[in-house]
């Protein structure tokens, strides 16, 4: 029973769009968005975390809780620990462009780095009207069919021209998913294109907080028309693998799984170890050996 005067608090389950500090923005169930405080023993969620929320009606709303979470989105911070930027995604669609042309391994660090999460990664090749129109591309972008038949996803997509964005759409409805890439590959295009209320959307949190939302700077989520949800992260200049082992790395390679299991030793690194099924594959133009050079690099990497 509480006392005169006195309103019941009340527990709900929510998921936050954005988080910022010790403060955040929510969505229940029916919709309805508000902003959050973070319970200090609760630390601090983020984007994509379902949460529990306390709230009286009369006070800003308490995040009591996190929810365990189905898997998160990373990358290294400076100092190469993992920093997790987002939680209980369906996939993560990442965005090359031949401008800015994709660095070395930049899309094997990225596949890694999803297949070590355990989340489905698709491959978006944006702006594309600028390689239809240009020369022959070289790297990622002059591999795509190698990609395809590795098993992944590989989509074009232009907000300028053919093919358009039409392939992404069934994609991402009834999904949640989040776009990751280089700045510059056009990211925030794509999500203005497929999300025609963007703006809408993003003035409606920053009315919720009174504050300004910073979309370039913060992970956000945002509701797709079709259903789904699509987190926006702002873009990095090179993505960047936190500490991992090199069977997380191993992993990271889909086609070396049937190989490692007939090395000669339980703990091959396959980098020149004797009897190591992994480079006798490469030798027998079973693993291509583009890929392996890169498992290589990032193997050298890894330390």
């Amino acid at each position: 029973m509480t006392g005169a005067g006195t309103i019941a608090a009340m527990t709900q389950a929510a998921l936050v769009l954005v988080s910022y500090g010790s403060r955040g923005i929510i969505e229940f169930p029916d919709g309805t968005q508000t902003d959050c405080n973070y319970r200090r023993s609760v630390g601090r969620p983020i984007c994509g975390d379902r949460v529990t929320v306390e709230s009286t009606g009369e006070e800003t709303a308490m995040v009591t809780g996190i929810l365990p979470r189905d898997n998160e989105f990373a990358r290294a911070d400076a100092r190469q620990r993992k920093q997790v930027i987002a939680a209980n995604l369906d996939q993560v669609f990442i965005v090359i462009a031949s401008e800015p042309e994709p660095s070395k391994d930049l899309l094997e660090r990225y596949l890694v780095a999803v297949h070590s999460l355990e989340i489905k990664p698709v491959v978006v090749v944006n702006k594309f009207e600028l390689m239809a129109h240009g020369g022959v591309p070289e790297g990622a972008l002059s591999r795509l069919d190698a990609y395809r038949k590795l098993g992944y996803d590989v989509v074009t997509a232009s907000c300028k021209g053919e093919p358009g964005i039409e392939s992404l759409r069934p994609l991402l409805r009834g999904n949640i998913s989040i776009l990751v890439g280089q700045s510059g590959v056009g990211k925030s295009s794509l999500a203005n294109a497929l999300i025609p209320d963007l703006d809408l959307q993003t003035g409606a949190l920053s009315r919720v907080t009174g504050k300004g939302v910073h979309t370039t700077t913060t992970t956000i989520m945002y509701s797709l028309p079709s259903g789904g949800k699509l987190v926006d992260s702002p873009g990095v200049w090179e993505y960047g693998l936190w500490d991992l082992d090199p069977g997380e790395l191993e992993r990271g390679f889909r086609e070396f799984a049937p190989y490692p299991r007939h090395c000669k030793f339980r703990n091959c690194r396959h980098a020149g170890e004797p009897d190591c099924a992994v480079t006798t594959a490469v030798a027998n133009g079973e693993i291509l050996e583009w890929r392996y050079e890169s498992y290589r690099r990032l193997l050298t990497q890894a330390g």
